[in-house]
């Protein structure tokens, strides 16, 4: 079997939550991070997060800490493309990465091996649920990295949905009853929802 990492995707500004690490704020008396983590951690083979600043602030969690490789706080391509060198570097027997956000408590627990199983020959394989696709949420060949990196560089791309529409992709759905699946909190009243969902 392939090897597969876990990217955790935590390097944003989480402006509509008021700034700061959206993932640490608290869901059911745990991090944000804590549950995802919980989803996915038996589903690959090791979690790394990507996040900026002092990686120190997660220490509580054992994850290696990486933070973007490319400058300017330039979006969920960034954190994706972070992962993939990351891996490159450290774990090069490591294939493919599945990405997920840390504000996404609820993800499902055969989401790596349902895109695996759907991925076949295509580059990159994309969670979808309630007809709408979760481009963060995906499988990756992690020999992408020159391609997004040449892109990001000379194009500016930054627009995740441009980028993986120039490589084969394969999208697996997920019902959305009795919730979406792939429901995230952006906002404090999403932590409201998700507390009830919780309970």
């Amino acid at each position: 079997m392939a090897e597969i990492a876990g990217l955790l995707l935590a390097g944003g500004g989480s402006r509509r939550m008021g700034g700061g690490d959206k993932c640490l704020r608290p869901l059911g008396g745990r991090p944000l991070l804590a549950h995802v983590i919980e989803r996915l951690e038996g589903q690959v083979d090791e979690l790394v997060l990507n996040a900026n600043g002092d990686g120190a602030r997660f220490a509580a969690f054992g994850l290696p800490v990486v933070a973007d490789s490319f400058p300017g706080q330039a979006g969920p391509l960034a954190g994706i493309l972070t992962g993939m060198e990351w891996l490159r570097a450290e774990r090069p027997e490591v294939t493919m990465m599945l990405s997920v956000p840390t504000d996404g408590p609820f993800l499902p627990l055969d989401l790596c091996a349902r895109l695996m199983a759907a991925k076949g020959a295509a580059r990159i394989a994309c969670a979808r649920s309630g007809g709408r696709s979760h481009p963060p949420i995906s499988l990756w060949d992690v020999d992408l990295a020159d391609d997004l990196r040449r892109a990001m560089r000379d194009e500016e791309m930054r627009k995740i949905d441009l980028w993986t529409a120039r490589h084969a992709m394969v999208h697996v759905e997920w019902p959305v009853e009795p919730f979406d699946p792939f429901f995230n909190a952006n906002r404090p009243e999403d932590l409201q929802r998700a507390e009830a969902l919780l309970a």
